[in-house]
């Protein structure tokens, strides 16, 4: 993947819901509301522009798509997925690897810090803004575990141990039959997919929901580290 001047990357789109989240960081205060999207276009170099936007969402989890803009193999798109975290001056962004992103709250927009968490001294804009947009259907790499009864299917994430229901198939359903080993086990899935918002159970509520897009693949000797 192609890496911006400051070797930090970042992106995601949107939501327009306003929340907040509680996570263990030494010297955290109690958080205000923050806007769950931002966006805006960082510098690249090797592309016109990294167009980037980030998800905050009220599970603690985060979504991030960046989009290099007029690099040489045309606009070509990536997505990752993590935890977020605030503490008493930084929203701290954990992904799936263990990679960390640092983002200053300045007024209601962000301002990317260093791969250290440190401010960038540079002429370029390194601001992302509040916006309201849909969540990428850009896949991203994700593992977890799968369970499906009651022709109900549901995917506990790897990395943030998050539950989240998933959009079952005929493919997937086939799937997950043929690697279980008992009834409603839970079995090992890996896959690129990515996440969308549905109406849930509870009238007038959303939530949110996997799909799964291509590589999926089941393994019921694995389990999440």
């Amino acid at each position: 993947m192609k890496k911006i001047i400051t070797g930090a990357v970042l992106a995601l789109g949107a939501l327009s819901l306003f929340g907040c989240h509680t996570a263990a960081f030494n010297h955290e205060k109690p958080l205000q509301a923050m806007q769950q999207s931002y966006s805006g276009v960082l510098p690249c170099a090797d592309c016109s522009g990294l167009k980037t936007s980030l998800f905050l969402q009220q599970d603690g989890t985060y979504i991030l798509q960046e989009i290099y803009q007029g690099s040489k193999d045309g606009d070509q798109a990536f997505a990752s997925y993590g935890s977020w975290a605030r503490t008493a001056d930084k929203l701290v962004l954990t992904g799936n690897d263990g990679e960390k992103r640092y983002f200053h709250p300045k007024d209601e927009n962000l301002e990317m810090l260093d791969m250290s968490g440190e401010p960038i001294a540079s002429q370029f804009n390194y601001t992302l803004k509040p916006v309201q947009q849909s969540l990428p259907k850009t896949p991203m790499t994700l593992s977890g575990m799968m369970q499906y009864s009651a022709d109900a299917a549901s995917f506990k994430d790897c990395a943030t141990g998050k539950v989240f229901p998933i959009s079952a198939n005929k493919s997937l359903e086939e799937g997950y039959l043929a690697a279980r080993k008992a009834p409603n086990q839970l079995v090992f899935l890996s896959m690129e997919g990515h996440f969308m918002t549905e109406p849930s159970m509870e009238e007038g509520r959303m939530q949110k929901a996997v799909v799964a897009d291509k590589n999926v693949k089941f393994d019921a000797t694995k389990s999440c580290p």
